[in-house]
């Protein structure tokens, strides 16, 4: 593929939508329940200063040097023990520190695809997986997802005529669906890779944000179970649960790629700032964050449920919708031919945005779908904004 063709595909997704959306969201008078942020308000910033401190006073010298490309041992180490929290069997040396999830992804898709191998994503899927899978120049195909997750006897038939080189998925209270895999898809898509010998690519940012009370074993756990962990790169991140400025993140590799991931990180940065990692780690340290992660599932919940409560309200049975039971999005369906970019326009001027839906598909897009997110929002503007919705509908 030509560097124009591949540019041309990647710019698709930059739609005038989206760039309306970036363009107005902070516009005084706008809800915008479209930015996939945390909440400002619940940044942990006593704790963050007294981590600081703590770096000035006793790391300062490490703090403001360069680092190894794998990541600060130390948090390394606090790396595997929240892993082990989630069920995954890890050392230090299986784990790579970086700038983000966001990196995580770009690292992977580099370290492992060619260009035309076969890249499966659920239907919908994150927005800015499927450009770093483009830029790698993947041949994308996409599986369908329902309440349960993505459907895996789905993606069983896809496999059985295609070989394909790993499935990448957010198992968890995903970005944008917001639902979740169940145990019983978790069982299957695991063995599914262990007997057609693909990949899989665990993206796991927001599985602390449990409303539910339920806990989700990772596919990293599963496929450690039956004896194949080495199929399944896991990564996750700090940033929705601290700080997504500090840019810290993780990918937990098998051992056979393990240096081509470090080799490529540090051709990219060096390695993750060592001051980032050094305040990440004294704030775990300090044994704030599991209170830190309650405090925001808590006000979360409470936002997801007032938007909830404020869709069926004002647009009843006109939306169709996966209640969430964790993260930060709630991601709806028109029950009637509907094209949300368009309307995009009219909800604008009457002061609320959105991400239309058809932007999270590779192929196949549903236009009359849309991702909202509350996690910014406080409750009286969630009600608001399903009020202004609803008048922007057409009658």
């Amino acid at each position: 593929m030509s560097s124009q063709k591949l540019a041309n595909r990647v710019k698709d997704l930059q739609s005038s939508a989206i760039r309306e959306l970036l363009k107005h969201s902070k516009m005084e008078g706008v809800i915008s329940l479209g930015g996939g942020i945390p909440n400002p308000d619940l940044f942990d910033t006593e704790g963050l200063r007294i981590a600081m401190d703590r770096v000035l006073t006793e790391d300062g010298h490490n703090a403001f040097q360069y680092g190894l490309s794998e990541g600060d041992p130390k948090l390394r180490e606090a790396i595997c023990q929240i892993s082990a929290e989630r069920g995954i069997q890890c050392t230090p040396d299986d784990v790579v520190v970086t700038s983000g999830s966001q990196q995580s992804l770009d690292i992977v898709a580099r370290a492992i695809i060619n260009p035309g191998d076969v890249i499966v994503v659920e239907r919908p899927t994150y927005l800015a997986a499927l450009q770093v899978f483009q830029l790698a120049e993947a041949e994308l195909k996409s599986v369908g997802t329902d309440g349960e997750g993505m459907i895996v006897d789905e993606l069983e038939e896809l496999v059985k005529q295609t070989p394909i080189k790993a499935v990448y998925i957010v198992p968890t209270f995903g970005n944008p669906g917001g639902v979740t895999l169940t145990d019983a898809r978790r069982q299957q898509l695991v063995a599914l890779a262990a007997r057609y010998d693909f990949l899989i690519f665990e993206d796991d940012p927001y599985s602390e944000i449990n409303f539910s009370g339920e806990t989700f074993r990772t596919l990293k756990s599963h496929a450690q179970a039956i004896g194949v962990g080495e199929q399944v790169i896991y990564t996750s991140t700090f940033s929705k649960i601290l700080a997504p400025g500090a840019r810290v993140g993780w990918i937990t590799l098998p051992s056979w790629l393990k240096q081509q991931a470090v080799i490529l990180k540090q051709a990219t940065d060096l390695h993750t700032s060592s001051l980032s990692q050094a305040l990440t780690r004294h704030y775990l340290e300090s044994g704030r964050l599991r209170p830190q992660i309650a405090l925001i599932s808590k006000a979360y919940q409470q936002k997801c449920d007032a938007l909830v409560s404020a869709l069926q309200n004002e647009l009843g049975d006109r939306i169709r919708f996966h209640r969430p039971q964790g993260g930060m999005f709630l991601w709806a369906t028109f029950t009637e031919a509907f094209n949300t970019t368009e309307w995009l326009k009219t909800t604008l001027n009457n002061g609320v945005v959105y991400v239309p839906g058809e932007f999270f598909y590779c192929d196949r897009p549903d236009t009359s779908t849309l991702r909202l997110s509350y996690s910014t929002v406080s409750e009286a503007n969630l009600a608001e904004a399903a009020r202004r919705l609803k008048a922007s509908l057409p009658q």
